[in-house]
């Protein structure tokens, strides 16, 4: 894979001039940016997979409900609808994506829509403070207010090469965009000499605040209507299906736990077949335990919950390592600023 990726470099060399490109037409206003007089906050990256959007945007939402309207607009990624669509409970992934859905679910008190035109979207949440933009670090017809661009702690973007040799959407300098940059998934166990020189790579390209977050996962699973503690995992025989860019943190932790689990893969986003669900059906039955239960991921949950019986889920969220209270700072201090 390594080897054909090297030999598509030169379709990297043009695919990083058209990009280049692209934004140099928007950094002189050839190409048209909209701003808007409510605080937006977009939430995306460099690359393409897993960087942590999901519980990043859901941290914001937490730290800001109490106090504004929160609106989270996305372009609801695999969705087979088009335009602007509020979503709430009564609507189902294929009409407005995984992700949107899980929020709407999530939070009773704010506004969740998709759109893929962004303007558009966000001129239709008019009773919305503060709007939060999922994925949205290269949609630059949108100019919003605070950028929060997110690396991978074991990918990080400045040692990576645009697509397809690389994962990058775009050249390295385009984090001179943002006004943060959180390395995400990052183990506990990091410290600070190791901090020191990713901020030295990242700083490389960007010269602003550097902050180091991990997924925290719950103590709990949850199903429909039952509750496991993740302390009890070790008397049950798990089937775990994942439809996730990067699945191995949470083999990782289920290892941690004594957990016994056969894992299911299937690509980001994915959208399971009857024939699929059908055999997830039948492997669950020739587990040999009697104590066996399904688990699988909150975005997955959302796709499989009425599909597929004995099914939990295990929460994630993002915790800051340190300096969370600057972090919160600058995204309190920006919406008052804009307000």
């Amino acid at each position: 894979m390594k080897f054909i990726r090297f030999l598509l470099f030169p379709f990297s060399i043009i695919y990083s001039i058209v990009t280049t490109v692209r934004n140099y037409f928007f950094d002189i206003g050839l190409f048209t940016s909209t701003s808007f007089k409510k605080p937006i906050i977009a939430v995306g990256n460099l690359s393409v997979g897993g960087t942590g959007k999901t519980p990043q945007i859901e941290y914001l939402i937490h730290l800001l409900k109490a106090n504004y309207k929160i609106g989270v607009l996305s372009r609801g990624y695999g969705r087979k609808t088009n335009g602007f669509i509020l979503v709430d409970n009564t609507k189902s992934i294929i009409e407005v994506g995984d992700e949107p859905l899980q929020f709407s679910k999530k939070f009773n008190d704010i506004t969740v829509a998709v759109d893929e035109n962004r303007v558009h979207g966000i001129e239709q949440l008019q009773t919305s403070e503060v709007v939060l933009l999922d994925d949205a670090f290269q949609h630059r017809k949108v100019k919003a207010g605070f950028y929060v661009l997110l690396t991978k702690y074991n990918e990080l973007f400045s040692n990576d090469f645009v697509l397809p040799t690389g994962n990058l959407r775009e050249r390295r300098i385009g984090v001179k965009r943002t006004n943060v940059v959180v390395v995400t998934k990052c183990p506990n166990t990091i410290d600070a000499f190791e901090k020191k020189a990713i901020q030295q790579l990242i700083g490389r390209y960007f010269n602003g605040p550097v902050f180091f977050s991990t997924i925290q996962y719950s103590d709990v699973l949850f199903s429909n209507n039952t509750e496991i503690k993740t302390s009890d995992l070790s008397k049950y025989e798990v089937l775990l299906i994942t439809g996730i860019a990067s699945p191995k943190p949470l083999e990782t932790h289920l290892s941690a736990l004594n957990c016994r689990f056969k894992h299911v893969k299937f690509s980001d986003h994915h959208q399971f077949t009857e024939k699929e669900i059908a055999d997830l059906k039948e492997q669950f039955t020739a587990l040999k335990s009697k104590n066996k239960i399904i688990l699988t991921t909150e975005k997955d949950f959302v796709r499989l919950s009425n599909q597929l019986e004995n099914l939990y889920y295990l929460p994630i969220q993002t915790k800051f390592l340190e300096d969370q209270e600057e972090f919160d700072s600058l995204i309190t201090n920006y919406i008052k600023a804009s307000l």
